[in-house]
């Protein structure tokens, strides 16, 4: 393949959708029950078996629409509500923020550490208040937050932690899969994710009554038994005890994701060589910052390199030309017009990060090939500027 005579579109994210996903879309199709059925709870079970749940941890995995149902759904069981404030990274997805207020709390947002882009837990005691309902720990691209830590914070001032794993399923901390670190784990299986079920999310959740709430919860509050449904049947006679939401997942977006699951180990070592090749490629270049980490416990979802806030502009142009695409992942919360006047702490290397961070393409079953290429074309972008 000749890249420099005919540069490709290469994209920063790409789902890999082969023939084992089209049949299993077809095949739920053909079953003719489109709602919330069988594929749900295969898809429950098979992610269940990668986080490694067993029943000594009382742990259980309730799948729904989106991540962000998940996030919302998560804070709503927590007894987040008006008046109460969540601690989270302003350097994190909308989608966290808008489920705070979604709830009636207003988001406090703390720095991240320069060497992981995750959340600071030194900085997380000292934005604790009585109104405190929920700290958002939330892993990003190739790193795992301080876990431990924040268990300990919470522990000590009797706060829950939401594991914001979006960016981490299949991923371990110390040994133990992303899932096991706190009483709320949360995944997002959209179009760009690792694992992808179209759009999808789960929330891993201890002890039985809690799944029960939370399976009524997404269903329009709706107390029918999930087990019912998982045979691909309803129940005519159920009760409403609490607030619900339509954030079910569908059986055609469960088949896909099963489809998904089952290439977990190749998904994962295609994408570690992707990135571990970037890093060495890339440390050559003295302009940028590539991060330091042999990716052997890490199912990564995107990689990220840090560069001079006035090359960033060009370096994306120049690569676009190219025919690379390149993302930034993210713009600060409290940036945004409707997080102006929420409460923060100091937040410099949230400013430093976001003027810098650029996000490459990463694509399971990406080859070598086009790791060199995309690390060549940032390095003939610097080597031009000199």
């Amino acid at each position: 393949m000749n890249f420099s005579t005919n540069p490709p579109k290469i994209p920063v994210f790409k789902p890999l959708i082969e023939e084992a996903e089209i049949s299993a879309s077809v095949e739920s199709l053909k079953l003719g029950w489109l709602g919330m059925g069988s594929y749900v709870k295969q898809f429950e079970e098979q992610v269940a078996t990668v986080c490694e749940l067993d029943a000594l941890s009382d742990r259980h995995v309730v799948a729904v629409s989106t991540g962000h149902a998940a996030i919302h759904l998560s804070l709503l069981m927590m007894g987040v509500g008006p008046g109460d404030e969540v601690i989270t990274p302003s350097f994190n997805n909308a989608a966290d923020f808008q489920a705070i207020l979604a709830c009636g709390a207003e988001p406090v947002f703390v720095d991240i550490r320069k060497d992981t882009l995750c959340i600071d837990a030194t900085q997380v005691e000292s934005l604790i208040t009585e109104r405190t309902k929920c700290i958002i720990a939330m892993d990003y691209d190739i790193f795992i937050c301080d876990h431990d830590r924040l268990a300990e914070i919470a522990k000590r001032h009797g706060i829950p932690v939401l594991h914001d794993a979006a960016h981490s399923f299949g991923s371990y901390y110390k040994g133990k899969p992303t899932g096991n670190q706190h009483a709320y784990t949360i995944f997002s299986f959209d179009p760009v994710k690792t694992i992808t079920c179209i759009d999808g999310g789960v929330i891993v959740i201890q002890g039985k009554e809690s799944v029960r709430r939370l399976q009524a919860k997404r269903l329009i509050g709706m107390t029918q038994p999930a087990e019912q449904m998982y045979n691909n049947s309803r129940a005519w006679a159920y009760d409403i005890e609490e607030l619900g939401f339509r954030y079910h997942m569908a059986n055609l977006h469960a088949a896909i994701g099963c489809a998904q699951l089952k290439k977990m180990k190749a998904i994962s070592e295609s994408r570690q060589a992707a990135c571990l090749h970037y890093s060495i490629s890339l440390s050559k270049i003295e302009q940028i910052h590539a991060p330091n980490t042999d990716f052997k416990s890490i199912t990564p979802f995107l990689y990220y390199i840090l560069v001079p806030p006035t090359d960033r502009g060009h370096l994306r142009k120049h690569l676009l030309s190219c025919g690379i695409d390149t993302g930034i992942h993210w713009q600060p919360g409290h940036t945004f017009t409707l997080f102006q006047n929420c409460r923060k702490g100091n937040l410099d290397v949230t400013e430093y990060v976001s003027q810098r961070v650029l996000s490459l393409p990463l694509h399971s079953m990406m080859s070598l090939e086009t790791v060199d290429y995309i690390s060549g074309s940032i390095s003939e972008y610097f080597e031009a500027s000199k």
